[in-house]
């Protein structure tokens, strides 16, 4: 693991070039194509970049991130490369305009290496319902990375990129951080900007970072967060240096550790794993309480019934008519419509819109619809309650390690219940995050869940960098998989 604080000092003091540092990336990443990360990646414009870059360098540009790479999941529009969503729908896109997660990164000086494999539309958990097939976790490749950012999680594990950028509307950025054994952050809803953010569920879709630790993450994030006009849901963020409190002492931090999710975890290598990390914390002087979150058991079916509405509506763009996939067997304007959307779409999505059109229809909205956004209420007050006590809230990402390939893929709600510690924060538009804190009994990483109060983010990235301070598991890499600064000399 290289942190990106020694990667820019080597950077600016001339160890190593831009161009070397990408040329050894590029290297890693033709290498290791059967993690099945990437989808679009081009070297030759990369090298371009970096000998802008090394000039810029050269002529003593100060730009924060400089010379940083990273990449994108295929969910942000990028001018530069094809943007698909994981689907066929968008097989051949390229935006004319950047998402402004990209334009804020490249104005900090990062370098984009490509973009990256993600479930189709955002939907899913484990990275397996990608029109251009499954992404490997490489701990483990006949396992499952996690979704919907599996692309993102597996090339940061496997150290192809630094950092990538990420998004989670249900657990998308945690859940995969979990399963590839890194750190991953989902900042306060509306705090990053979702302008270029290929839409999955606009009240609950949130941009983030994945990175190998709390202070690379923060370093990336604070990048990013703030008001954007493009964005009507996007809000002034209070904080506009997230790592400037990250060495602060946690002695005498309130943390409440989530009753709920350690009850579904009981007599599980997972709740040992857990308990292990939260003894850590409690060793830096945290004060741990266990806490109730009553509500938090409905996330799930009120999670499926909002997600899927916001889908259907969301989706309806795409109807082979102004861009994206259109089907070659039609005799007229209904034919082409159903058969574009029939054939673009993978079996997730349809299944999505179809029960979020059902939700949303006449007779059905206010059984389905309204009272899930009544339970989405007591669940966002059930965290308010507990954050006038506490700092910070704790407990597992998901209830056990990375999943077989092919493993749930014919069992929907059984891949659903993979969301059911990380569904609650998104609902209630909090910040959370995960920390890699150990391994299970198959030799695969387990992620400890922080969540934070709003805009709290600079806590929570200082109750990690913490934690990491005194273990070592987010330095571990998968064998035949690490990275030192060594090696790119």
């Amino acid at each position: 693991m290289i942190s990106l604080n020694l990667l820019r000092e080597h950077l600016n003091n001339k160890k190593i070039s831009c161009v070397e540092l990408c040329i050894k990336l590029i290297n890693r990443i033709e290498n290791n194509k059967n993690l099945n990360a990437f989808l679009d990646f081009k070297p030759e414009k990369v090298i371009e970049e970096a000998n802008n870059i090394d000039k810029q360098i050269n002529d003593g540009d100060k730009k924060p991130l400089l010379g940083i790479p990273i990449a994108h999941k295929d969910i942000f529009v990028t001018k530069d490369y094809i943007t698909t969503a994981g689907s066929k729908m968008l097989e051949n896109y390229r935006s004319p305009f950047d998402a402004t997660v990209v334009a804020k990164l490249k104005d900090a000086g990062t370098i984009t290496l490509g973009k990256l494999n993600c479930d189709e539309f955002a939907m899913g958990s484990s990275n397996e319902n990608s029109f251009f097939g499954p992404v490997h976790n490489p701990w483990d490749l006949s396992r499952v990375p996690g979704g919907s950012s599996g692309g993102s999680a597996a090339a940061v594990a496997a150290n192809l990129t630094p950092i990538a950028t990420a998004s989670d509307t249900g657990g998308s950025i945690r859940e995969p951080a979990s399963f590839c054994g890194i750190t991953g952050i989902k900042p306060t809803y509306g705090s990053v900007s979702r302008w270029g953010m290929v839409a999955f569920a606009s009240s609950l879709d949130q941009a983030g970072i994945m990175a190998n630790s709390s202070e690379d993450a923060g370093l990336v994030l604070q990048n990013i967060i703030g008001k954007d006009n493009l964005d009507g849901t996007s809000i002034h963020h209070p904080q506009s240096n997230l790592i400037q409190n990250i060495n602060r002492e946690i002695k005498g931090k309130k943390i409440g550790l989530i009753a709920e999710f350690l009850n579904e975890i009981k007599n599980s290598k997972t709740y040992e794993i857990i308990m292990s990390a939260v003894k850590e914390l409690e060793n830096l002087g945290a004060l741990i309480e266990e806490v109730s979150l009553p509500h938090c058991s409905y996330g799930i079916p009120v999670y499926y019934v909002l997600a899927p509405a916001e889908c259907s509506s969301n989706l309806s763009r795409y109807d082979g008519v102004k861009f994206g996939f259109r089907s070659k067997n039609f005799s007229n304007l209904e034919d082409m419509i159903v058969n574009s959307r029939s054939e673009g779409f993978g079996p997730e999505p349809k299944r999505r819109i179809l029960i979020g059109t059902y939700v949303l229809s006449q007779g059905y909205y206010d059984a389905y619809y309204l009272k899930a956004q009544k339970v989405r209420n007591l669940i966002k007050k059930d965290f308010l309650d507990l954050f006038n006590n506490f700092d910070c809230l704790v407990g597992p990402v998901v209830s056990d390690e990375a999943f077989s390939l092919g493993e749930k893929t014919n069992d929907p709600i059984s891949m659903y219940k993979s969301d059911l510690f990380t569904i609650p924060a998104s609902l209630a538009g909090l910040p959370a995050m995960s920390i890699p804190c150990g391994f299970g009994n198959k030799n695969m990483p387990i992620g400890l869940q922080l969540i934070g109060n709003y805009f709290h983010e600079n806590l929570l990235l200082n109750i990690a960098h913490k934690y990491q301070q005194i273990t070592n598991w987010h330095k571990l890499s998968p064998d035949g998989y690490a990275l030192s600064f060594e090696d790119l000399l």
